[in-house]
């Protein structure tokens, strides 16, 4: 399994990473991780784009599921049949941002394997026949970072990309959250979704610095990358006007 796993995610991905640091990125492995996590994330940016639109459209429908739950709070079986039908009369799922993360998850343990592996001789002859050997790798970001070594700095950033990502999608959620009417009287729901997401829009950061700092720089870059993309990303979708 683990060769399969090899052959047909960690080799490759050590190429292409061989490949963009001997051609555009100039001998700068730092600037390969990045050049190569923007590969990844537009080779998955529609299916990331449908994931969080999907998102952005289940917290527009919150009000009408706090409504159903409020209706049939006594009727857990019709309360789910409801719910399920309103997904489906919308069409939204709400297990579809879980897709993106899932994808990523083996890119990054591949990631983390070529780092483990090193870019010494004998890793090196995992290169492809038609890839030319670079023999010795220059692991200095920009001129002064070893990312072949633990950073906090960078971690930090990572960090930070991922506070702006989590009080983005807060932020969000936070619309939604309005008056609805409930056996003839207004009535505000407090959505509990929204108490936790506040609690993460905190943790998560902490938790994405402690893990980063942990890991070597290189992967560190590709996280920061990455969650600065999502940013991006999700910033251009939950502000995009709702068509006619």
């Amino acid at each position: 399994m683990a060769a399969f796993f090899n052959e047909i995610l960690v080799r490759p991905l050590f190429n292409l990473l061989i490949f963009l640091y001997e051609t555009v990125a100039f001998f700068d492995l730092g600037i390969a991780i990045i050049i190569l996590t923007l590969i990844i994330r537009f080779a998955l940016y529609p299916l990331s784009q449908k994931a969080i639109k999907s998102q952005k459209d289940m917290f527009k429908i919150q009000p009408e599921v706090k409504a159903i739950q409020e209706k049939y709070k006594d009727k857990k079986e019709e309360q789910m049949k409801k719910v399920m039908a309103l997904y489906k009369e919308k069409k939204v799922s709400p297990f579809s941002g879980c897709l993106p993360i899932l994808v990523q998850l083996p890119i990054l343990i591949a990631l983390y394997w070529v780092f483990l592996s090193g870019f010494n001789s004998d890793s090196l002859s995992d290169l492809y026949s038609f890839m030319q050997n670079p023999g010795e790798i220059n692991y200095i970001f920009l001129g002064f970072i070893d990312i072949s070594q633990k950073n906090i700095y960078i971690a930090l950033i990572a960090g930070i990309f991922q506070f702006y990502q989590s009080k983005m999608v807060l932020k969000q959620q936070e619309k939604s959250r309005k008056n609805i009417k409930t056996d003839g009287s207004k009535k505000k729901f407090d959505d509990i979704s929204v108490s936790i997401s506040k609690q993460m829009t905190y943790v998560m950061p902490v938790i994405t610095v402690i893990i980063a700092g942990s890991l070597y720089a290189g992967i560190a870059i590709y996280w920061a990358t990455t969650t600065l993309f999502s940013v991006l990303q999700q910033w251009y979708v939950f502000s995009k006007k709702e068509e006619e």
